[in-house]
């Protein structure tokens, strides 16, 4: 193929695996994604995303590198990603291409880019349903039909917010996946949640007025999972509508999952559990990829290697990542199954996973009243409710060593310290919160417009 291909970039922000029938959950959220990718494409079963939230999740996604290389590890994060590393669009640009970005304008993560257009994308109960993936496609689909008439190869970025709080999923989505009543009075499966004072607020902007099911929220969920797949069938045809599907790479992503009701992280996408790290990464290049399923354990870092591989580009960059096209071959790649974990959103934490443990060690006191530090054992306890620390002292100890270990080698590869241990300031200026009652009662959300903006750059 003379022409070089172009690339569908779909970043679905907050997109949990578990929440994708994708990834066999019981519920039938994504029917043309698991179609579509059942042909022609690299399928990710165990892919992570390392650092929460947004911002180190896509620097990660757009370079190939993990934290270190980053230096991006906050949500609020300052000024710009840093110069000593070169983002996916800037790579394409000495290549020829020409690159939008719609949904993640002003973020120091989404550099590069030569075009940035935005669409409708939070939304309120007093707005009425959000139809954001629509108002995405009215934006993308004539922006993908002028960069082919361009005649340049292409890249378009997208981040759809549709699994992204708040979810309003239009009809019939909103019903999908919920026959009860939202407005049971016995029902007390939500008060924990309008007692949880840091977001109470927010969710009464989103939440039906008197809504007491919690099972209807995570409906709500699900059903935008499903609306956003259906929109994404729009932009899938047009590549088929452009004659271009053969020439166009597509990959599926997240920044990161999401947590519903889990460990009282409510409806937000804080906290080191898997709900929160397991994400989809899978690759469509119809005609050129032999169907490959990988179960190994890999991270958003290895999408960038393995896209370069794929174009056959040498970029001369030295990812932290690996790339996955040797499997698509049937020859071996070295698998990374241990991993250091970070967040700094609404708590600021690292640890180590490796496939049977994992340790989150707090680096300050968090709004949950949790334990400094927390074991799981990942194959007793998939869901991360037992925190067995006590029991497992010398196992804690041992991870949190290896930890150590791997924070002073990159450290000392890079010439930096690490980056989760800098953002002392990741909330306020007055820096680390020192008990779990100033951090409960200083962080709050008020309303969709306080959450997005959170996500803007700090000065």
């Amino acid at each position: 193929m003379s022409k070089k291909p172009n690339i569908l970039f779909l970043g679905m922000d907050s997109l949990a695996a578990r929440n994708m029938s994708l990834y066999g959950y019981h519920r039938l959220t994504t029917p043309h994604m698991d179609k579509y990718l059942s042909t022609h494409s690299i399928v990710c079963k165990n892919a992570f995303s390392p650092s929460i939230p947004t911002p180190p999740g896509y620097s990660s996604l757009f370079t190939g590198m993990d934290v270190f290389g980053t230096e991006v590890v906050a949500l609020r994060h300052k000024g710009e990603m840093t110069s000593k590393i070169r983002s996916l669009p800037e790579i394409l640009r000495d290549e020829g291409y020409a690159s939008t970005c719609i949904g993640f304008t002003g973020n120091a993560t989404s550099r590069g880019f030569d075009t940035y257009l935005d669409f409708p994308n939070w939304g309120s109960w007093e707005e009425g349903r959000s139809h954001k993936a629509e108002a995405l496609n009215k934006v993308a689909i004539p922006e993908m039909e002028r960069l082919h008439k361009a005649g340049k190869p292409w890249l378009l970025f997208l981040r759809h917010m549709d699994p992204h709080s708040p979810y309003l999923p239009p009809k019939p989505y909103d019903r999908m996946f919920f026959q009860g009543d939202e407005f049971d009075k016995n029902n007390k499966s939500l008060e924990k949640v309008y007692d949880f004072k840091p977001f109470r607020d927010y969710f009464y902007t989103w939440f039906p007025p008197y809504c007491t099911s919690a099972d209807y929220i995570i409906a709500q969920y699900d059903g935008a999972i499903a609306y956003m797949d259906a929109c994404i069938t729009h932009l899938l045809e047009k590549l088929v509508d452009l004659g271009i599907e053969e020439e166009t790479i597509v990959i599926f992503t997240s920044d990161h999952g999401e947590t519903l009701m889990d460990h009282d992280c409510y409806f937000d996408h804080h906290g080191l559990y898997d709900c929160t790290l397991h994400i989809p990464l899978a690759i469509r290049w119809k005609g050129h990829i032999a169907q490959t399923e990988v179960v190994d354990i890999c991270q958003q870092k290895d999408l960038m290697p393995t896209l370069m591989e794929l174009m056959g580009m040498d970029t001369g960059i030295h990812f932290d990542g690996a790339s996955l096209m040797p499997l698509t071959r049937g020859d071996i790649r070295e698998a990374e199954p241990e991993m250091y974990i970070t967040e700094c959103t609404w708590e600021r934490k690292h640890g180590w996973r490796t496939p049977e443990w994992k340790l989150i060690v707090s680096l300050e006191p968090d709004f949950h009243y949790r334990e400094m530090k927390e074991l799981y054992n990942l194959i007793k306890d998939p869901e991360e409710n037992n925190n067995v620390i006590d029991e497992n002292p010398e196992i804690a100890q041992a991870l949190e060593q290896r930890m150590l270990n791997h924070i002073a080698r990159r450290e000392k590869e890079k010439g930096i310290k690490a980056p989760i241990l800098t953002a002392v300031d990741w909330f306020r200026e007055e820096g680390p919160f020192t008990s779990h009652d100033e951090a409960y009662n200083t962080l709050h959300i008020g309303d969709p417009e306080a959450a997005r903006k959170l996500q803007a750059p700090k000065a």
